[in-house]
């Protein structure tokens, strides 16, 4: 009985352990190894990148991506090995030379109309089907203007998959 114990307290310790840094805690509150803040947004500079099981190359790869600019999501790091989610909640791990502090969003749900103010009153400059990717060029309350194709324009936040709610980018 005591063996039984044991190993359930073995599990339930895993499982903790192993459970995604921003399960409970709040945007930005933890610093990883690298003394950059967990969680945090990046985007995929290669063209392809493996995301694998594990923190290693000797881990199987889950997932191939073959989009520059991908936003993904770091919620925890090893070594050189980023923990990283995708748009879709797909997790895994990837290289960190395999990804750049570059910040971009992708358009997300169905088409969206991108403005020339942060307003629904602007003039529409673009329209955007989802899984459009664009530059971040700064988010500010509930709008983030973006680069796509060489236009700038602005987008409702909650639009966009690749910034926090309440995040600030200058």
């Amino acid at each position: 009985m005591a063996f039984k114990r044991g190993i359930c307290g073995i599990i339930g310790l895993m499982l903790v352990v192993s459970a995604p840094a921003h399960a409970w805690q709040t945007e930005g509150s933890t610093i990883g190894p690298s003394g950059n803040p967990l969680p945090r947004f990046v985007a995929m500079s290669a063209s392809k990148a493996n995301m694998r099981t594990g923190p290693g190359r000797q881990y199987p790869i889950r997932w191939v991506y073959s989009r520059r600019g991908l936003p993904l999501e770091i919620i925890d790091e090893h070594g050189a090995w980023r923990k990283v989610r995708d748009h879709e909640g797909e997790t895994g791990w990837m290289l960190v030379s395999l990804l750049y502090g570059s910040r971009s969003v992708m358009i997300r749900g169905k088409q969206r109309a991108l403005y020339s103010e942060p307003s629904l009153q602007g003039d529409i400059l673009l329209t955007a089907e989802p899984g459009v990717i664009g530059e971040i060029e700064r988010c500010d309350g509930l709008w983030c203007e973006v680069t796509i194709d060489g236009t700038s324009a602005w987008i409702e936040r909650r639009h966009v998959w690749g910034v926090y709610t309440t995040e600030e980018i200058d």
